[in-house]
């Protein structure tokens, strides 16, 4: 990047002047944290015992020999601490806001796994948190609110908009700008004014890092990583290591939705629908209507739903180094249930994404050959959208069964109602 805050000529700082100090302290702080033995080695005693790091490189034995191709591996993020691999950014950029002084996080959330991840980290370090979440995340990802809630964060529902991701970003920011002589902004994703999309990618880059020592402890022939790309944190950096390699290649899975057409998909890599845009603080490759405005977009995940995408994965995808597809939510629905029969493992809906890429590649390539996949979460927070699809009868019954049981009392007088 060369220490401009660009990749090619996507990123930048685009704020008001009123953030342009806090981003600054921010970068310094950032550098100096990055350079001091003792935060390294605090963040990677976090690593360890509290998020459970390594994660393992699982080798899908049964899904390879169904599919007749490359050997499959999962890199099981899901297994992380919160379920997903938000929490190695949350707790880094936590340590960091407390070296700060800062005693206030605020966080923006869509599927709700980094809001999740925000507010398990701010108990562990004992600082107060709120989390933007778009009305319509709040609605179809409500095991993350109410662990959240359990956390001790304040999850602030978001009406404007689109009331998802775009939305809550937009609310994040406004708190952020009144706000910063005691909060810290601790974004999610590799996107953002600089240096978030450096900071992201970097606490992140331990997915990729552990990646190349397993890859290197069995000898395989890797012929391509493959993780899901919204805003990218997860894609970033699983695929960090690798950047200035020749090989393997890099592939990235955006979200399909329901076809090609306006409103129906939140691809901005593949098809012709995005353009470079401005939004949220740094330039890239967005989804927008005919005047300008950020379009609606469609997805089953509400992970990858957001319109943008970050600015070095833009970079990275328009010099070819990492190849886009599109992954429909069919598709995606179909690899879910695929590695669940196979392998045992649930994907999260966003990760499932990954998983249908990577079961069309092994496909296609001999059984020497490796594809890992990221499974950058867990299936369980997804309850509420896979139930109905899967099992729509039973799960029908199961929450009118629940509704008749929270209107008629019973077991509310055991706790004494809610707090």
């Amino acid at each position: 990047m060369g220490g401009t805050g660009y990749f090619d000529r996507f990123g930048g700082r685009y704020v008001a002047e009123v953030l342009r100090a806090p981003l600054e302290e921010l970068e310094a702080a950032f550098g100096q944290a990055m350079a001091d033995p003792a935060f390294i080695a605090e963040l990677d005693g976090l690593r360890r015992d509290f998020i459970g790091r390594p994660t393992p490189l699982l080798r899908a034995e049964n899904a390879s020999r169904e599919l007749g191709g490359a050997q499959i591996y999962i890199k099981m993020e899901g297994l992380a601490h919160t379920g997903a691999h938000k929490i190695n950014n949350a707790i880094a950029q936590a340590l960091l806001a407390k070296r700060m002084g800062k005693t206030r996080i605020i966080a923006e959330t869509g599927a709700g796994q980094h809001g999740l991840a925000t507010a398990s980290a701010c108990a562990r370090l004992g600082l107060d948190c709120a989390v933007y979440m778009g009305e319509v995340d709040v609605r179809r990802q409500q095991p993350n609110v109410a662990a959240m809630e359990l956390y001790g964060a304040r999850v602030v529902p978001v009406t404007s908009g689109s009331r998802t991701l775009k939305d809550a970003i937009n609310e994040a920011m406004r708190d952020w700008a009144a706000s910063f002589q005691n909060t810290h902004y601790l974004i999610g994703s590799a996107l953002g004014p600089a240096p978030f999309p450096d900071m992201v990618r970097t606490f992140q880059s331990v997915i990729g890092l552990e990646t190349r020592d397993q890859i290197a402890e069995r000898d395989l022939r890797v012929e391509a990583l493959v993780a899901c790309v919204g805003g990218g944190s997860n894609a970033i950096g699983f695929f960090s290591p690798f950047i200035d390699l020749p090989s393997p290649r890099l592939i990235g899975a955006e979200a399909g939705g329901i076809g090609p057409g306006p409103g129906e998909n939140a691809a901005r890599m593949v098809g012709s629908a995005s353009g470079d845009g401005i939004i949220h603080g740094y330039k890239s490759r967005f989804l927008t209507d005919e005047d300008g405005q950020v379009a609606e977009t469609r997805s089953i995940s509400a992970g990858l739903d957001y319109p943008g995408i970050g600015p070095q994965l833009a970079a990275l995808g328009e010099s070819g180094r990492i190849e886009y597809t599109a992954v429909r939510d069919s598709e995606a629905l179909e690899a879910l249930k695929f590695f669940a029969r196979n392998e045992g493992v649930i994907f999260a809906l966003e990760s499932a994404h990954a998983g249908a890429a990577a079961i069309t590649l092994a496909k296609s390539l001999p059984k020497d050959r490796a594809v890992i996949v990221n499974m950058s979460g867990r299936g369980d927070k997804d309850i509420f959208i896979t139930s109905p699809v899967f099992r729509p009868a039973e799960w029908k019954a199961f929450l009118k069964a629940e509704l008749d049981r929270l209107e008629s009392g019973e077991d509310i007088h055991v706790f004494g109602g809610h707090s």
